[in-house]
């Protein structure tokens, strides 16, 4: 059962569980009459739901608005707010009511949780920061642990998750291809980033590994800063890249949003790697290389 399963990383999700043999069904408030859909209404109450979550494998919830999609206003960062803390608390409402509940919780959730870090090193065990992205994850994450009664839960606590055909780099290609692609800030920000390919494959791995609960960091075990990442990008894409964004003129266009591109974290994902999953594409060059940008 998938909550956000028409988002670049949910469609991508399904195409890989689908491959493995496994059924999915979406939940959407907006449902086409397909028979892999169920309606559902995340306003933090259960209602029907859990009907149709007994005995299911697992449900993950990818549901929210955008992260960096339009300036935070006030208005814009209540729904990034509403948007995951209904979703979710509306779905472990459901998981504690079945009498049969599904084996697993995914939930999503994003290395914001840690706030600004600088260049140290920053794993599971690291401790939630203070700024507005933090705050969000740890109210987010808190509300998916209501289901712990029930179910095993897993927190992906996800980086910047890239591919060719969507996402936050679709968006960033046309200003390097044209020669316009900038550092941002001092540069020297960490940038953590995954892989849509190795997202999907650690998010599928966690389903199905049984001795995994709590949180676990996707991302690429090499993060980089937003230079090398620049720097990078315009290298596979053949263009020069010598502009600067400095801070000021991101936080006049941007305003609150742009804090957390400024700033960074150098995200590891100590916690899988312990655990034996395996990164196909651990650095960024060949990463974007894989993508046919």
């Amino acid at each position: 059962m998938l909550a956000g399963g028409s988002g670049f990383l949910g469609r991508k999700l399904a195409r890989r569980l689908e491959g493995d043999g496994d059924s999915t069904i979406t939940l959407t408030r907006h449902p086409s009459g397909a028979t892999n859909q169920v309606e559902w209404h995340p306003d933090g109450n259960a209602g029907g739901l859990a009907r149709h979550l007994e005995g299911v494998d697992a449900v993950v919830n990818l549901a929210g608005e955008g992260i960096a999609e339009k300036r935070w206003t006030a208005k814009r960062t209540a729904a990034l707010r509403s948007s995951r803390i209904l979703s979710t608390r509306t779905l472990a409402a459901a998981i504690r009511e079945c009498a049969r509940p599904p084996r697993v919780f995914v939930s999503g959730s994003g290395v914001g949780y840690y706030g600004p870090h600088g260049s140290e090193p920053v794993t599971e065990s690291t401790p939630p920061g203070t700024d507005f992205l933090a705050r969000l994850c740890v109210e987010w994450e808190e509300e998916a642990r209501d289901a712990e009664s029930a179910t095993r839960v897993v927190i992906v606590r996800s980086g910047l998750a890239l591919d060719g055909d969507g996402g936050a780099l679709t968006k960033m290609l046309l200003p390097f291809k044209l020669g316009l692609g900038a550092t941002l800030g001092s540069g020297e920000q960490y940038f953590p980033w995954v892989h849509a390919a190795d997202w999907t494959a650690m998010t599928s791995w966690l389903i199905k590994k049984e001795g995994a609960s709590g949180a676990f960091n996707v991302t690429a075990p090499e993060p980089v800063t937003n230079r090398e990442f620049t720097r990078t990008l315009a290298r596979v894409l053949h263009r020069p890249a010598i502009l600067h964004a400095p801070a000021f003129a991101l936080h006049a266009a941007l305003g609150e949003l742009a804090s957390s591109l400024v700033s960074g974290q150098r995200v590891l994902p100590a916690r899988a790697e312990q655990l034996g999953f395996r990164f196909t594409y651990r650095t960024l060059e060949p990463a974007l290389e894989s993508m046919n940008l």
